[in-house]
């Protein structure tokens, strides 16, 4: 990879190459649950934070793994990774595949290359290489949301829009299920990280999906506070329907 390699190209380098690694250390490591975990966080972020020091030094990082630098708010170019996004399903047995590797860079706070990986599956989603998106499902709408922390809210969405819910690990595997037509929309409530939710909502922009809060505003990136509220995925059409109904619910 040259130095002028372009800022799509290497997000997408940089999360394959991570998720190939933490298919061999799964693999061949002998460790499992939390160890497994723990070290696939650290070892893919190392990977991907090298990548990004020695193709783009000038740049700034906000990583889950790291300590956030506060320099980073005055940058117009900062990349918002997450290594290893579903630590808990990726230590699990059984070779689980929703897990997946999160690069993003954001200019000025919008995500402007991102490349979601879910290596269990052999998938690489990429913001500069979109895909046609499947034909819209006719059948009973399906609702992905959190497979261990499901917004309390869930389950009276999913009976007023008759749906049905889907738990899933990773926020990248959720929101890449909505992108592959097995989902119809993904749902967030009580908080994430900015890490979890940048490469995913950059990725399903670049396909044509809307990506918004609870209250319909943009999500936006590299803020003081990494925490971010809520999180909406999905066609146009279900994120409206949605929002209609969330100040009830």
């Amino acid at each position: 990879m040259s130095l002028d390699t372009d800022d799509g190209e290497l997000a997408a380098i940089a999360a394959e190459q991570a998720g190939q690694h933490l298919l061999a250390l799964r693999a061949s490591s002998g460790l499992r649950g939390e160890a497994l975990g723990h070290a696939g966080d650290a070892q893919a972020n190392d990977l991907i934070v090298a990548l990004l020091r020695r193709h783009r030094p000038d740049d700034a990082l906000l990583s889950e793994e790291q300590a956030p630098d506060a320099a980073r708010l005055q940058r117009h170019r900062v990349w918002i990774v997450d290594p290893l996004d579903g630590t808990r399903e990726y230590g699990e047995p059984g070779a689980r595949t929703d897990w997946a590797v999160h690069v993003a860079l954001c200019v000025d706070g919008v995500p402007a290359a991102c490349a979601v990986a879910l290596p269990g599956l052999k998938q690489l989603w990429r913001s500069d290489r979109a895909q046609a998106l499947p034909a819209a499902y006719s059948g009973r709408p399906r609702i992905v949301v959190s497979r261990t922390r499901p917004p309390a809210l869930a389950d009276a969405l999913a009976q007023r829009l008759d749906a049905q819910l889907l738990r899933i690990g990773s926020a990248g595997a959720k929101a890449m299920a909505v992108l592959r037509g097995d989902a119809e929309l993904y749902v967030h409530a009580g908080g994430m990280n900015e890490w979890d939710s940048c490469a995913p909502v950059g990725v399903a922009l670049a396909h044509g999906l809307a990506a918004c809060r609870f209250d319909g505003s943009p999500c936006r990136f590299n803020q003081a506070d990494p925490k971010t509220p809520d999180l909406l995925i999905g066609r146009a059409s279900w994120v409206e329907q949605a929002r209609a109904l969330l100040p009830s619910l």
